[in-house]
């Protein structure tokens, strides 16, 4: 990303030859992101991050397709910026059913099927889930969406460089990415549109990229989108493979230092890098706070939600009791992770687990116990 942002400074919208420096990096990112995802570099448009493309993909395909329908498909699992786009369409006049989950996080694909209408026009259900890793049967949402000629959008921000990604294979209409999610620069991301889809631009501006997505295109965050997508797809199963043994070591020392423990999502259909578990007689803020102090960096519900530690509305949409919703506790772990790490956080865990044991053992001066 250096040279660009020192070097090569011009505008990629000007036909000088500063602009054409910068221009070229565009389309080298594009074709180099265009191949990793075995697609065409038209159908792919740079954006600022996954919230803008599900933002882009949800609504600007629905008003886009409106006049063959106003009914849409969402599940109540999906991450914020796809539920508060829906409810937006929500409010412009559209019908939105939402999905339920199963209690392992799953969409039932003969209640998508049922919920289908001559009026639907987009169905939209993420890989992968950003708070439990629980990964979605893709392919027989796919085909029951093409069987009754619906658009499908998926959210790929948290699968993408985890799971095999092929779109020409997978047969979705549109895909959201996130360049921060496989160690890309914040702010930069992508949406996938099959080619000769209309979609109706959700800002306005000039004609950048196809007249889809107008502004000044972030030419380092583009450039080092492509140059992290690279990255992390050299050795991708082997590293998801390293994560899924480290994860499962994880589960295995916080299940022994706290038994009572329980794991939130499908055991066996969810990303290799993510754990989710709560802890019953304890509160996430409180784990959050206690594990911060110890060096260690976990999340209550999703990453998003800034400046507050909220119920989860993913555990709650699959049933979990407010309780257990309330102790959950998200453990994710990347490229840099180390068995190390892994030891040391259980111990951690322990050593927070027994502080309380530790106080509730003291006497207090009016004769109660300290809890």
């Amino acid at each position: 990303m250096q040279p660009y942002l020192e070097r090569y400074y011009g505008n990629p919208s000007s036909v000088h030859r500063a602009g054409r420096e910068t221009r070229a990096a565009i389309d080298d990112a594009r074709d180099q992101l265009a191949s990793l995802l075995k697609v065409k570099p038209h159908e792919l448009i740079f954006t600022s991050g996954g919230t803008e493309s599900n933002n882009l993909a949800v609504i600007g395909l629905a008003r886009s397709h409106a006049h063959e329908g106003r009914h849409l498909i969402c599940s109540r699992a999906e991450h914020h910026a796809v539920l508060h786009a829906f409810e937006h369409l929500q409010r412009e006049g559209f019908e939105v059913t939402w999905l339920d989950v199963s209690g392992d996080g799953l969409i039932d694909v003969e209640a998508l099927e049922h919920a289908l209408r001559a009026e639907t026009t987009l169905v939209s259900i993420m890989r992968a889930n950003n708070e439990t890793g629980v990964i979605q049967s893709l392919t027989e949402i796919v085909g029951c969406c093409r069987e009754h000629g619906v658009l499908i959008h998926s959210d790929m921000v948290q699968s993408f460089a985890k799971l095999e990604t092929d779109l020409s294979a997978m047969n979705v209409d549109a895909a959201s990415f996130a360049a921060h999610k496989f160690y890309g620069p914040k702010g930069s991301g992508l949406l996938y549109l099959r080619g000769g889809l209309p979609i109706e631009r959700i800002q306005f501006g000039g004609s950048h990229e196809g007249e889809r997505r107008p502004g000044t295109e972030n030419v380092p965050a583009i450039v080092g989108m492509a140059a992290a997508a690279q990255y992390v797809l050299e050795d991708r199963a082997v590293e998801q493979a390293r994560q899924e043994k480290l994860r499962d070591d994880l589960w295995r020392g916080i299940a022994s230092v706290f038994p009572a423990t329980q794991l939130n999502g499908s055991a066996r259909h969810r990303l290799a890098n993510t754990l989710n578990v709560s802890f019953p007689g304890w509160t996430s803020e409180t784990l959050l706070m206690a594990l911060d102090l110890e060096g260690v960096c976990v999340s209550s519900g999703s990453a998003c939600m800034v400046g507050s530690v909220v119920a989860s509305h993913v555990l709650l949409a699959m049933g979990l009791s407010p309780e257990r919703t309330a102790s959950a506790i998200r453990f994710s772990l990347g490229k840099e992770t180390t068995a190390d790490e892994i030891e040391r956080t259980t111990e951690a865990i322990a050593r927070v687990l027994n502080r309380r044991k530790s106080r509730a053992a003291l006497p207090r001066d009016d004769g109660y116990a300290v809890v």
